[in-house]
């Protein structure tokens, strides 16, 4: 090729690159003519290329006469001076409206190291104004937000996380980068990897979503309420939408669900206890009003109970919720009733000693039947509370409630709710004491 169809070809694809460009692009050469002027520069001004190039400044048809002097000469003093220069003034459409402008300007050496010229980007103040405020919201939102805020790739992995997101997973946020959220979150992966699917189909939900999660930290597992917003992120760059990702956002509300919850809850088993005690109240023998104070107690607390009274000093199993066989009960061991064998160091053997509620759970590694078969509890079992009954100072027995694995731990206030429970049901067993004694002559 030639070196003149070398040139063309270097022209052509300069004015194809001017042209691609979303910012208004001039340029002069060191008399200040015009010989650049790219599409958005037209679509801004109105001027095409043909009307702007072979101009000398912009005196007399882009920018007023009053003003062109000084926008011309603050243009060209970036020959002269280091790096870009940033000015903002008034240029002329071609209709004679106005429009501010904010100027990009930097000098073009020539091959022998002299000013050659000038290039000039522009764009409408305002548009660049709507730029600067998101990029400033961008950054606010990634280092001083007072929520979480995760952008999530279309394979759902972090791509950036800003600092309060950080602390809420318990690393630094470079640590967070790239990795699966299976990896971060031991429970509500699932919840979460849904919405942010529905979002990437669909778009983002119209209210916040509040999940549960466990998220795995170096000092361990802690279970968050995070209330949730979604943003589905597409490119403006390309002609028809493509996602980028997910913009997650989430605030901590644990303190709060939690508060409303167990105030729900309180209120529940007192309303239990009050509803428990009217029916009880209409029964005339004491273990029929056991059983129902029991049946009372287990709704949403527990899976089963058990009563073990007192015999000299060990434990005989007298009533079983709500696996025993049906009909009435005795609150008392009969006569030539065997204890039941349970092992030294038993939770039942634990509560009498200490005169208050005693929690176990299957160890980690341990099997749970094995556990609970050891502790002649049912095989589903895995959490127990052992509550001693006493009534009138006397120590009557022990109450066990008893989870299976679909619910958690016995925590500090469903101690104290079995102690409450407990208590009636140690009157319950005292009033039946009383009733089998022989009448006096």
């Amino acid at each position: 090729m030639s070196a003149s169809g070398r040139s063309e070809t270097t022209e052509d694809l300069l004015a194809a690159l001017l042209d691609g460009m979303d910012a208004a692009l001039c340029a002069f050469d060191a008399d200040g003519v015009v010989t650049h002027w790219n599409r958005e520069a037209e679509r801004i001004l109105g001027w095409t290329a043909a009307e702007a190039v072979g101009r000398r400044g912009f005196a007399g048809w882009a920018a007023r006469e009053a003003d062109a002097q000084e926008v011309e000469a603050l243009l060209m003093a970036a020959q002269e001076g280091p790096g870009r220069q940033v000015h903002e003034f008034a240029l002329l459409t071609k209709d004679g409206g106005r429009v501010l402008v904010r100027t990009q300007s930097a000098g073009v050496p020539g091959a022998d190291g002299k000013p050659a010229g000038v290039y000039c980007a522009f764009s409408e103040v305002h548009a660049q104004i709507d730029l600067e405020r998101s990029i400033a919201l961008s950054e606010a939102l990634m280092d001083d937000a007072s929520w979480g805020v995760v952008l999530v790739d279309v394979d759902l992995r972090p791509a950036v996380v800003n600092t309060h997101a950080a602390r809420a997973f318990g690393m630094g946020r470079t640590a967070l980068l790239g990795r699966p959220l299976g990896e971060l979150l031991s429970q509500g992966v699932e919840e979460l990897e849904g919405a942010l699917q529905h979002v990437l189909a669909e778009g983002a939900p119209p209210a916040p979503v509040e999940l549960w999660v466990s998220v795995r930290t170096p000092e361990g597992t802690r279970r968050r309420c995070w209330r949730c917003g979604f943003l589905r992120l597409a490119s403006p760059l390309a002609e028809e939408p493509v996602p980028l990702g997910v913009g997650w956002l989430f605030q901590d509300i644990t303190e709060a669900r939690q508060l409303q919850l167990d105030t729900a809850q309180l209120r529940f088993r007192a309303n239990q206890l009050h509803r428990s005690g009217r029916a009880a109240a209409e029964c005339e023998d004491p273990a029929e009003a056991a059983a129902v104070r029991l049946e009372f107690a287990l709704a949403g607390f527990a899976d089963h109970a058990l009563i073990d009274s007192t015999s000299g000093e060990r434990l005989v199993r007298v009533a079983d919720w709500p696996s025993g066989s049906a009909g009435p009960v005795s609150l008392l061991p009969g006569a030539g009733a065997i204890p039941v064998r349970y092992p030294a160091g038993h939770p039942a053997f634990q509560a009498l000693d200490r005169l208050g509620p005693v929690r176990s759970s299957v160890p980690r590694g341990e099997s749970a039947e094995a556990w609970a078969r050891t502790r002649h509890w049912p095989e589903d079992s895995v959490h127990a509370l052992c509550t001693v009954l006493r009534s009138r100072g006397r120590t009557l027995g022990v109450l066990t409630f008893l989870r299976a694995a679909s619910r958690p731990l016995f925590d500090r206030a469903d101690a104290s709710y079995a102690e409450e429970v407990a208590a009636r049901v140690a009157e319950d067993m005292d009033l039946a004491s009383l009733s089998s004694r022989p009448a006096g002559p």
